[in-house]
């Protein structure tokens, strides 16, 4: 039988988490049955370097869209809960939850009808996190936290 570490943290099934590199707070959703990470992304473009820029909304009913760029780290063929089979674009980048940093890969998709702008899976919550299925937001608000606003 695996050890499992002692700084394990119970969060829900969904948690407010920081994205420091992006300067983003986003609802997620925890999802176990997800091997790996999905973010909404709109505006996806290539750039020079081996590097993408895309746009993420913070908050789901929102227009406002915040650009960012991420190294390119790989592409992964992804098949969604639906069965269907699709190539997607990996970037890595940090999360922040429970006073727990770690860097982490996601897949970037568009997600637009989903109720959440990101999805960690497996590969994100393993060896961190235990996850409490009965219950939403265990070590965050389920309010957002005030964001402030950028003055003209």
């Amino acid at each position: 039988m695996k050890s499992v570490p002692e700084e394990r943290v119970a969060i829900g099934w969904r948690e407010w988490i920081d994205l420091p590199d992006w300067g983003l707070h986003l609802k997620a959703k925890m999802d176990t049955g997800a091997k790996s990470s999905s973010l909404d992304v709109e505006q996806l473009e290539f750039l020079p370097n081996n590097r993408v820029r895309f746009g993420i909304h913070q908050l789901r009913k929102s227009d406002c869209i915040k650009m960012v760029e991420a190294d390119l780290h790989s592409t992964t063929k992804v098949r969604s809960s639906n069965g269907q089979s699709q190539t997607r674009i990996v970037v890595k980048t940090r999360i922040q939850l429970a006073g727990i940093e770690k860097e982490i890969l996601v897949n970037l998709t568009n997600r637009r009808k989903m109720l959440h702008r990101i999805l960690l899976g497996r590969e994100a919550l393993r060896d961190h996190f235990w996850i409490d299925a009965g219950v939403d937001h265990v070590v965050t608000s389920p309010i957002p936290k005030k964001t402030k606003k950028i003055s003209k």
